[in-house]
């Protein structure tokens, strides 16, 4: 298996437990908690995103006025008084198809590319129509290869729960690799998943949600005339941690629920393919805060599990105090355990096991190439069920190319980049593709 170099960061279990640290564990927590959360703390709080807006709202709105008779019946936001005003869609919603463009903005450049904000019908998990934010990024370098420019939809890694930690309010440490991409000449096309930015509970970690989400972005970017995007182009679908899985789930719809795409390849790493899996490895761990996380997403997608049914006096004060909340409050949780917030576990509830396994990957392969990679020391997203994923697809005569990085989940993160974009590169210039199960 290749490996990928890197160091180790990881904290012993036994040392987690105890009652009593010295100095050099609590420094070895202090640093792995840094390298889960710190690139989270740069998202834009509500007071920066409006900050953000008004300096977009004094700049010139010629180009998307001179766009609004192309947009069809979309509407046209130039100039909010309110930052937050474009992210609540319209009550009650107007009918759509998956990907129409409910409303949209151009803002200044980022990344020496074209940059539109976009509000856009998709289908959450019980199969309704929702209004979902998101951010099309066009550069101006053009594209050299054949055919229309490409599209990759990339998506978002763990962000929070409240609408300020949106991935199309600040794209902090995403930046990096989104800058490789535009840099290639491809479009790129960010979702913020159901309820990340607008009205409502976040649905995290729930699969069909996001995986229609990261598809229904990339119809708004080509539904959208003021792009230049063109439909029928390659199309890419890409992402770590959280946005590993929805990129895989967004792979998994795709056949049936947009066939149109010409879909060539998706890369993802730090796939949380299992949540029963991945919430047992979380469980009186670092990375604690992610179960609650997750908790809080299924019972936004499916209310009838009703979290604040086993939630104790301390788990229900928590639910409400987080749900504003960015990555960053999962500091506050390390090495906390499910019975400090439950009267009873809900992931002990065969309504809840139903519920995570209909959003457990592996059942429809992508019948494109297919990267993955994951951390050889993953402590937040659990090696084996990964390793399972792989296992499930190669059986399944999948076209996989699979990479264990010597590393924890953050820094798995960065030495995969180089071959995200590699990997792309090549499924949008048709190399011949060698998997490796």
């Amino acid at each position: 298996m290749p490996f990928t170099s890197g160091y180790t960061l990881s904290v012993s279990p036994r040392a987690a437990t105890a009652r009593r640290r010295t100095p050099r564990r609590r420094t070895a927590v202090v640093a792995a908690l840094a390298v889960l959360v710190l690139p989270a703390l740069e998202v834009l709080p509500a007071g920066a995103a409006a900050a953000s807006a008004a300096t977009s709202d004094s700049a010139t709105s010629d180009s998307a006025t001179s766009h609004s008779a192309a947009a069809s019946d979309a509407e046209v936001q130039t100039a909010p008084t309110v930052a937050d005003d474009f992210y609540t869609p319209p009550d009650p919603l107007p009918d759509g198809d998956d990907g129409e463009v409910i409303r949209w903005r151009e803002e200044p450049e980022q990344l020496s590319a074209r940059n539109y904000l976009v509000l856009y019908h998709s289908t959450n998990g019980g199969g309704q129509d929702i209004a979902v934010s998101g951010r099309v990024l066009v550069p101006n370098s053009p594209w050299t290869g054949e055919g229309p420019r490409p599209i990759v939809s990339d998506a978002s890694g763990t962000r929070g729960l409240g609408d300020s930690c949106a991935l199309s309010r600040s794209l902090d440490y995403r930046g990096p690799t989104i800058s490789a991409m535009l840099g290639k000449g491809w479009a790129v096309a960010l979702s913020d998943y159901e309820g990340l930015g607008t009205p409502g509970g976040h649905a995290y970690a729930v699969g069909q949600s996001e995986g229609r989400s990261v598809i229904d972005v990339v119809r708004a970017a080509t539904n959208l005339p003021a792009t230049g995007l063109a439909a029928g182009g390659k199309v890419a679908f890409s992402g770590y941690s959280q946005g590993g899985g929805a990129a895989l789930w967004a792979g998994e719809l795709q056949p049936t629920y947009a066939p149109e795409l010409d879909l060539v390849g998706i890369s993802a790493g730090g796939v949380p393919a299992d949540l029963r899996a991945v919430a047992r490895g979380l469980d009186g761990q670092l990375g604690f805060g992610l179960l609650l996380f997750i908790t809080y997403g299924y019972n936004t997608a499916y209310p009838e599990l009703d979290l604040q049914s086993y939630l104790n006096e301390r788990g229900l004060a928590t639910f409400e105090a987080e749900q504003g909340a960015c990555v960053g409050v999962t500091y506050a949780h390390a090495f906390q355990n499910m019975r400090l917030f439950t009267t009873s576990d809900p992931l002990d509830s065969p309504a809840w096991q139903a519920r995570l396994d209909e959003n457990r990957l592996g059942a429809n392969p992508p019948d494109v190439p297919i990267r993955l990679y994951h951390g050889l020391i993953d402590e937040l997203v659990a090696p084996g069920q990964a390793r399972t994923l792989r296992n499930e697809y190669c059986a399944a005569g999948a076209d996989v190319q699979w990479e264990w990085h010597l590393g924890e989940h953050a820094l798995a993160m960065v030495t995969g980049r180089p071959g995200v974009v590699t990997f792309l590169d090549k499924r949008f210039r048709d190399v011949p593709f060698t998997a490796n199960c």
